[in-house]
């Protein structure tokens, strides 16, 4: 560890004027921070994001392929830098325009001062986070390995854990004072829980990321507290025993009837989403089954597309093989097609689509755009190393025809 301390990022290089833009977002188009921070969209000024859940430091190191037993290898970049699922996707948000606040816990060591100082930097509010006498703030070794473009991460939990008594009901409850949406990462349930509780009372909608990892003790109670649901790919079978996953989609907005929708992340393969019909849209129609409806979805997207798109089915009944249906809508999102030059990355890639999320439920993006958008961000973060270094800022040239 303190040879990685030691080690400085390279320089950054001189900005290159900007290409006229091809099809693809280049990576040409870089998404470093301009001068300053940006000012709020119209549309997001004075609405607050709240987040509850992790922040890390993050030691990331590429390597051309992953070591074997007893290997010694060396490695290619270093670097540095701020992680964690709460931390990433609050940046992403605040780079998009968004203004936002967080709740998570730190250590008063030195990887907690470090942790503290970019998230202020990046224009988070930090007053809120908890800080710990003694113990150590969360931690993680981070392995790209450049030939199979994934990677691997070691954690190494924070001490004390972040529990409901670290902060007085007074301290809550200005922590969600003028909040309009609040996103949870699951991180420390139960504490995740109270801050939920709290929001609900409140009617303050709140957007739950679920994880595989977690149990059901850990994230039952968030879901059933959850106005939107976003999982990875794992989380629906895991969840539900349904391999399909339109079809564990359905079943999961039948256990959750107050989520409004749930969208799975498939990496390359984009996304997809289950929208719930608002009251009164709920008239009577023929059951369909979602399978059936997928399949003529993936019939409709362009496989030649390179940039993010969607396609999307109308309201109806929806069912599965199972009993109980929905009113509802299905959404099918694609990624951006990035050569294999382009993709450094991957770390925090949910992250980012949450970011993007975050912003386009706060502006009354429609889903049938927020996906694309969405899919957008995340693939732009995939030309950097990190978490947060490949973030795109609002005036990011790539996203300009969804921020119109």
């Amino acid at each position: 560890m303190p040879l990685l301390l030691r080690c400085s990022p390279p320089a950054s290089p001189l900005p290159l004027p900007l290409p006229l833009l091809p099809r693809r977002c280049s990576s040409l188009v870089r998404s470093a921070a301009p001068p300053g921070r940006r000012p709020l969209l119209p549309a997001a000024a004075g609405r607050v994001v709240l987040g509850c859940g992790l922040v890390t430091l993050d030691y990331l190191a590429t390597v051309d392929a992953y070591p074997r037993p007893d290997d010694k290898i060396r490695s290619g970049e270093l670097q540095v830098s701020g992680g964690g699922n709460a931390g990433n996707a609050l940046t992403g948000a605040a780079r998009l325009g968004l203004n936002t606040r967080l709740i998570s816990k730190v250590a008063n060591d030195e990887i907690g001062g470090t942790v503290l100082s970019e998230l202020k930097e990046a224009g988070i509010d930090i007053s809120h986070v908890i800080i710990s006498d003694g113990g150590n703030t969360t931690f993680v070794y981070v392995i790209i390995d450049k030939q199979t473009k994934t990677r691997t991460c070691i954690i190494t939990s924070g001490y004390p854990p972040m529990i409901p008594s670290d902060l007085t009901m007074s301290s809550l409850s200005a922590a969600l004072q003028d909040v309009s949406l609040l996103y949870l990462d699951g991180y420390s349930d139960e504490m995740a829980l109270a801050v939920a509780k709290q929001a609900d009372q409140m009617k303050i909608p709140i957007l739950v990321d679920a994880e595989p990892e977690r149990t059901r003790e850990e994230l039952g109670g968030l879901l059933s507290l959850a106005s939107y649901i976003v999982c990875n790919g794992k989380f629906p079978e895991k969840w539900t025993s349904i391999p399909s996953i339109p079809s564990a989609l359905l079943e999961i907005l039948l256990q959750y009837p107050r989520a409004r929708f749930a969208v799975v992340t498939l990496g390359e393969n984009g996304c997809m989403m289950l929208e719930r019909g608002k009251d009164g849209e709920n008239y009577e129609t023929e059951p369909v089954d979602i399978e059936n409806v997928a399949e003529t979805l993936r019939l409709k997207v362009h496989k030649d597309d390179i940039l993010p798109t969607c396609v999307s089915s109308k309201f109806m009944r929806l069912t599965a093989r199972g009993p109980g249906n929905i009113f509802a809508r299905l959404l099918i999102g694609t990624a951006e097609s990035i050569p294999a030059s382009e993709l450094v990355d991957t770390t925090g890639c949910g992250d980012a689509f949450i970011g993007a999320v975050l912003h386009g439920l706060s502006t009354e993006m429609p889903p049938e755009k927020m996906l694309p958008f969405a899919c957008q961000v995340a693939g732009i973060k995939c030309r950097a190393i990190g978490a947060r270094s490949g973030l795109p800022w609002q005036s990011h040239p790539c996203l300009a025809k969804f921020l119109c």
